[in-house]
């Protein structure tokens, strides 16, 4: 319990120590969390990180409820000043435009893992949202996902992997079907990745090949990730 706390949320393991000794030790345990995890909103400047905001706003960058509560919504000061350039740059072409981020870093700590990603532990790369249109083709606000966490809804095409158990780089095929239908707004993702190419904080961007090529993308800073890491044609990686 007290590993798989930490490496989802890494403050959960502290949380449920707190929590063991007392009768009602699941009511301690949580209110232990949300006290460890708001204090953490102060004292992470002094590790280098600070929070995304949780609050969905026009022509702003936001992280979702879920990475909120888990606290895997902090990044360092330059990749924050980083996506509030590229809503910038974005506002131009779509006024109010809302920027949905995922997966960013934990609190406390470099070299820290969070699982299950291979990196995602210096505060330096933030996974963000596709773009989608709902089914009569009308932009659907930013942040809107296909599925619950934001993860494994993948867009239809030929992965660059062979299939095998032994990897990140899952199909989950008969997940897909669970999902919201919602299309990818090719026009508004483009321009995404055409914002943080132009970026010149940004250093990578991880797009799986077939969406690369769907999307139109043909930077040097676009890279497929690799076999052995998750896919990433439910999401786009960006890194310092």
């Amino acid at each position: 319990m007290i590993i798989a706390l930490t490496a989802t949320t890494q403050l959960g393991g502290i949380a449920w120590l707190i929590g063991r000794p007392f009768r009602q030790s699941l009511l301690v345990s949580l209110a232990s969390y949300a006290v460890l995890s708001i204090s953490a909103i102060w004292v992470a400047p002094a590790f280098g990180r600070t929070p995304l905001s949780c609050v969905p706003e026009k022509g702003g960058a936001h992280a979702g409820i879920i990475f909120c509560v888990t606290n895997r919504h902090y990044v360092t000061p330059e990749l924050k000043s980083a996506l509030n350039d590229i809503v910038d740059d974005l506002n131009t072409s779509f006024p109010g435009i809302q920027l949905g981020v995922l997966d960013a870093s934990f609190p406390f700590l470099n070299d820290f893992p969070m699982l299950p990603h291979l990196s995602h532990n210096d505060g330096r790369k933030a996974d963000l949202a596709f773009f989608y249109k709902d089914s009569d083709g009308r932009p659907l606000p930013g942040g809107t996902l296909r599925s619950p966490i934001g993860y494994f809804a993948y867009e239809t095409g030929r992965s660059a992997c062979p299939a095998t158990r032994f990897d990140l780089h899952w199909d989950l095929n008969w997940l897909q079907r669970v999902w919201s239908k919602h299309e990818l707004d090719i026009d508004r993702t483009s321009k995404l990745i055409e914002a943080a190419t132009a970026n010149p904080r940004i250093r990578k961007v991880f797009l799986e090949p077939h969406l690369q090529k769907r999307l139109d993308v043909n930077h040097p800073k676009v890279r497929f990730q690799g076999c052995y890491a998750a896919r990433h044609d439910d999401h786009i990686h960006l890194q310092l």
